[in-house]
């Protein structure tokens, strides 16, 4: 199997930087499954191309339990065996890094893959589905299954080319996770250290992409209890955001600079109203991993910053997120997380200039909202609360959604302006405050905001 990454660009054989691998030299690496070897068949100042080569020892894989026979199309066809050979020669170029040049590594440069042969059980669609939503150029050749025999139909393999525009570290982690999903066996046992891999080099794009409970299950061979758990650390670390299918669907030539994800927007919205209000004490309700904390913690008129959530692992989370133990001691000193529910009444949640629940009231089932309500505006009392939370009529705008489908599989509801605008105005009417509304992301001059925001005061 031979998988080529091209880089076109000026001074192109800045590549051998980017992984560690001298364009001058042939680099041969022992596996435990076979032999891998690296080389550079064209290296010039404008384009260069490093190969990856795989000879599979098929009889030592029988040998060894790791196949029942050693007649079959795994020493063939591009697979997991391929994920763990890229992870053997280009592993620290895969972690980000670039000793000689670390300029270099995040870097979004135009990329160029070969992978031949690509086993696809599903077909030519299953890999437009996994690569398309990550802006890669895909062609693909197919082949007849025998060409003297052509009523025998198209063989399940195929050469596929994939071009996109990215830094090195992205583009190996996706082909890290996406080749053995498109081929479904793996050569290895699955245990819980395959979650931890899954979630790493997901990073960034598998929380949000269209097709992620079936790269998550095919990654983690439908294991239940692994994929169960893979898909709540996914949750914690982003809720999908579909405005990034969105951007994708105006067109690249439109989008020279990709705007900021809508969650990172909806952040840097709430961050900027918690400041400009003049709170020193302020508590992130439903805080997650930490997200909005870290942009708060660098604020010096802060005094106070506490993250309330139900989950102990998003808590975990978070304090591995912001190096809790490494922060300076004035930021350690103002930081406390405390596990909790805004459904019951706690008397820690009293005494607060500002209480932000950023994408939270969706999902709590709309029968015990008035809990929350009374919990938030009855009992804590801050006198400023903001509240985010989608906008159900701008959904159609995304043309990944079914009629009445929500954007994440954990929301109750998904709210129009209208019935957002009622709610908050109630609210604010039996408690005492003032409302005013605003939105984050793109706004369409009919549909809004894909986020609508309500800022309760008194």
């Amino acid at each position: 199997m031979l998988l080529a990454i091209t880089l076109n660009a000026e001074n192109a054989t800045d590549l051998g930087y980017l992984l560690h691998k001298n364009p001058g030299r042939i680099h041969n690496l022992d596996l435990s499954f076979g032999k891998s070897l690296v080389y550079y068949p064209e290296a010039t100042e404008t384009r260069c191309t490093v190969s990856l080569q795989l000879e599979i020892d098929s009889v030592g894989l029988v040998r060894g339990k790791t196949q029942d026979q050693y007649v079959n199309d795994r020493p063939y066809v591009s697979s997991s065996f391929l994920s763990v050979a890229l992870a053997k020669a280009f592993g620290t170029a895969m972690n980000g890094r670039c000793k000689e040049r670390p300029d270099l590594a995040p870097l979004p440069l135009s990329f160029e893959v070969l992978v031949a042969p690509l086993s696809s059980p599903g077909g030519e669609n299953d890999i437009f589905e996994l690569f398309e939503p990550l802006d890669y150029d895909i062609t693909i050749d197919s082949f007849l299954l025998d060409e003297t025999f052509p009523e025998w139909g198209l063989s399940p393999y195929f050469k596929v080319k994939l071009q996109n525009k990215l830094p090195i570290a992205v583009l190996l982690r996706h082909l890290y996770v996406l080749l053995p999903v498109l081929d479904g066996p793996k050569h290895y046992w699955i245990d819980q250290e395959e979650i931890h891999k899954l979630v790493s080099k997901g990073e960034g794009w598998l929380a949000e992409h269209p097709q992620r409970e079936r790269i998550v299950n095919r990654y983690l061979k439908h294991q239940r209890h692994l994929t169960k758990r893979a898909g709540q650390i996914l949750d914690e670390q982003h809720e999908p955001d579909p405005d990034s299918m969105q951007e994708s669907s105006f067109g690249k030539d439109v989008l020279l600079e990709r705007p900021l994800r809508l969650n990172e927007q909806r952040l840097e919205k709430v961050a900027t109203l918690l400041r400009e209000s003049g709170a020193e004490k302020v508590i992130d309700c439903g805080c997650g991993t930490g997200s909005l904390i870290r942009k708060l913690l660098a604020h010096k008129p802060f005094t106070q910053i506490v993250g309330l959530d139900v989950s102990n692992d998003a808590l975990n989370r978070a304090r591995e997120r912001i190096e809790h133990d490494k922060l300076p001691p004035s930021q350690r000193a103002k930081l406390n997380l405390f596990q909790g529910s805004l459904l019951y009444r706690d008397q820690r949640l009293r005494g607060f200039d500002a209480m932000s629940l950023v994408e939270v009231i969706e999902h709590i089932d709309r029968d015990r909202l008035a809990s929350l309500e009374q919990v938030v505006f009855g009992i804590a009392r801050s006198r400023l609360v903001i509240v985010t939370t989608p906008n159900r009529e701008f959904n159609v705008l995304y043309g990944m959604f079914a009629p009445g489908q929500l954007r994440h599989a954990d929301h109750r509801f998904e709210w129009t302006r209208k019935e957002f605008k009622e709610w908050a105005e109630r609210v604010a009417r039996d408690y005492g405050y003032n409302v005013s509304f605003d939105g984050v992301g793109w706004e369409d001059s009919n549909l809004g905001h894909p986020t609508q925001i309500g800022i309760f005061s008194r």
